[in-house]
């Protein structure tokens, strides 16, 4: 595991925190698709109505625990807080954010609840 973020998911987490909507947007490649929790979203339009509903209304934000190198693909670990439902999420909401990145665009980001490890 590594502690540095590169490029397209440290941009992705900063704009996330900052609410900057236009800039993360900007992050997307033209052909991008976006995997959350099974839902998919498929172009820029697609991806920005899904941030506007999903990350920037409720002023969500990301606190990264963990980062894992997997080669063409980063997987960032996260605590996010925000003004969302959380019903039938576990407390805490931990998300891992697979991100592909292609010139420094996002060309592929899957979301999903990271596997709870119980400790003894």
């Amino acid at each position: 595991m590594t502690t540095e973020l590169p490029g397209a998911a440290a941009a992705y987490v900063r704009w996330i925190n900052h609410h900057a909507a236009s800039a993360f947007i900007a992050l997307f490649a033209d052909s991008a698709v976006v995997n959350d929790v099974g839902r998919e979203f498929r172009d820029l339009d697609a991806i920005k109505e899904w941030s506007e509903k999903e990350i920037f209304a409720p002023l969500v934000t990301l606190k990264v625990i963990g980062v894992a190198d997997r080669g063409a693909e980063t997987v960032l670990t996260t605590r996010v807080e925000g003004n969302f439902d959380r019903t039938g999420l576990p407390d805490p909401v931990i998300i891992n954010h697979a991100i592909r990145a292609d010139a420094g665009r996002i060309v592929s980001l899957t979301c999903r609840l990271a596997v709870e490890r119980h400790e003894s």
